[in-house]
């Protein structure tokens, strides 16, 4: 019998509607189709799509989903691509956290702030900038669909990674449901009259909930560091001969401590992200430059280097990286850049800062990239390296591409790349590939409206697809040679592979302890 069919399951159904209202469980087949594919690959169909809106609703929903033995899968804001939220069973109960959307406390004495798991990096941001506040971490480039519990389950990084590294190490405490619906709070949040002012009491428990794509339990609520914004911030773009020119610069750059964000992009990814926005979005651009700015003599500066620049200021460089600085004022955002200047300046020659100028200005923009500019489907890979693997880890990935190379060609598959450095020790290196293919539905859903109807339409390519489904695995083998960690690991990554087997046996006690009929999203991690 199908599972959708069962009784227990159309009871299941019944009881999830009169705890959360019928309006909030999705049971139509377009919509569990839409809840369960990510921007890459669809998972089984769930059952139904929850949408509840506090704790207590995903405390009960759990409740409910164990005693029928039945899979739960959190859901953010669907910008990923490594199954993390793609039920791996089929009559699973997708969550979807968009209504857990409200900040439940900006505390601005203790400098924390309390989210719901669904709050968007964007609304955040804005929020906070308002007080004049941010949190260290605060956002990936997709914060205006992407949630601060996804960004956690995930380990995002972007906005404030330079300095203050990834999503999870700017939380103080998370509040998160079990797999039987016990919830429970980490760090001084956890104890008796504590409040989320410290993340360092006794254990670090709040840890294990970072990066673990939703394995362990459902985040429902978290406390987040703030700190002051910084007035002032200035860009800074180099030019680059070659990978290794590029590399070397921004490992020098990394090691200063500088940079609150960074990023470097080959010649593909350079052509792509400088020309893919559409007229409207270089007027928003100006806007946003214009209200960033530090007044009408500085806004005028900034429109005219931009006029100035135009789009082919990099024509004469393969590689570029941008750097965004910020400091209490000129003069600290000054000797700053000099820093970065004198650090990259061995390595490639300095070139109008427009990139990190309007990226600061507009740094949640647009979902464009869920299709190349030539409206090619487009799906990353990526890794995180020491420093000192980088040069082999390349090495074996462009004999890869170069094995390939034909059957790319045949079948109209490009890729490029995009760099970026975390923290003062670590570099990120994230292959892409672009081809010819068809939508599938969330990528419908995530562009802007309008713009499907201004890029080429492709028929359905599965053999391209395939191909591009064997080099992802292949260069996430690559990755795993050289000893690269993974941000959103999804179901993908093979975290648990070759995992030290004292270590592997304490992640699946773990996992055994706090879920242990493995209801909590089968299959991420590895689990």
């Amino acid at each position: 019998m199908n599972a959708e069919l069962r009784p227990s399951s159309l009871q299941l159904v019944a009881q999830l509607e009169a705890l959360l209202g019928k309006e909030h469980v999705l049971t139509d087949a377009t919509e569990r189709t839409f809840y369960s594919t990510d921007i890459y690959h669809a998972g089984e169909l769930p059952l139904a799509v929850v949408r509840p809106a506090t704790t207590a609703d995903v405390a009960q929903l759990v409740q409910l989903c164990a005693a029928n033995g039945v899979a739960v899968v959190p859901r953010g804001g669907g910008a990923s691509y490594t199954d993390g939220y793609a039920p791996a069973e089929a009559g699973s109960i997708s969550i979807d956290t968009s209504r857990m959307n409200r900040i439940l406390e900006l505390n601005e004495r203790d400098m924390y702030v309390v989210v719901q798991s669904g709050v968007t990096w964007a609304t955040l941001n804005e929020t906070l900038a308002a007080k004049g506040l941010r949190t260290p971490f605060y956002g990936p480039f997709s914060g205006l669909a992407a949630t601060v519990g996804g960004s956690l389950s995930q380990n995002s990084v972007t906005w404030g990674t330079g300095v203050f590294g990834v999503s999870g190490e700017s939380t103080l405490g998370v509040e998160v449901v079990l797999a039987h619906g016990e919830t429970i709070r980490t760090g001084s949040w956890g104890a008796a009259n504590g409040l989320p002012f410290l993340r360092s009491y006794g254990p670090d428990l709040t840890g294990l909930f970072m990066g673990d794509c939703g394995a362990l339990g459902v985040k429902t609520a978290i406390a987040l560091r703030l700190m002051r914004r910084n007035s002032h911030v200035m860009g800074v773009s180099f030019g680059f001969r070659s990978f290794e020119s590029m590399a070397a610069g921004m490992e020098a750059a990394a090691k200063e401590g500088l940079n609150l964000t960074n990023f470097g992009l080959d010649p593909a990814l350079q052509q792509g992200q400088l020309g893919k926005a559409d007229a409207a979005t270089a007027v928003q651009s100006a806007v946003a430059v214009w209200k960033t700015s530090r007044g009408l003599f500085d806004g005028l500066g900034q429109l005219a280097k931009m006029a100035f620049a135009g789009r082919g200021f990099l024509k004469g460089a393969v590689f570029s990286a941008h750097w965004v600085v910020d400091g209490l004022d000129d003069a600290s955002c000054r000797a700053a850049v000099a820093r970065l200047r004198a650090a990259l300046q061995p390595h490639g020659a300095e070139v109008p800062a427009t990139v990190p100028t309007v990226a600061h200005a507009m740094p949640f923009m647009p979902l464009y990239n869920v299709r190349s500019p030539l409206g090619e489907r487009w799906v990353p890979v990526h890794g995180i390296l020491p420093f000192s693997r980088v040069a082999a880890f390349r090495e074996e990935l462009s004999a890869y591409y170069a094995a390939h190379e034909a059957e790319m060609a045949r079948l109209k598959i490009r890729y490029g790349a995009m760099f970026m450095t975390v923290s003062t020790n670590a570099f990120l290196y994230e292959p892409v590939f672009y081809w010819q293919d068809g939508y599938n539905i969330t990528q419908e859903r995530l562009l802007p409206q309008g713009y499907q109807a201004t890029l080429p339409n492709y028929a359905d390519n599965p053999e391209g697809r395939a191909l591009v489904d064997k080099m992802k695995h292949g260069i996430a083998d690559i990755f795993q040679r050289h000893g690269a960690a993974h941000l959103q690991i999804g179901k993908f990554y093979p975290y648990m592979r070759g995992r030290e087997p004292q270590t592997a046996k304490l992640i699946r006690d773990l996992k055994q302890l706090v879920d242990p009929q493995r209801r909590l999203n089968p299959g991420s991690l590895g689990l």
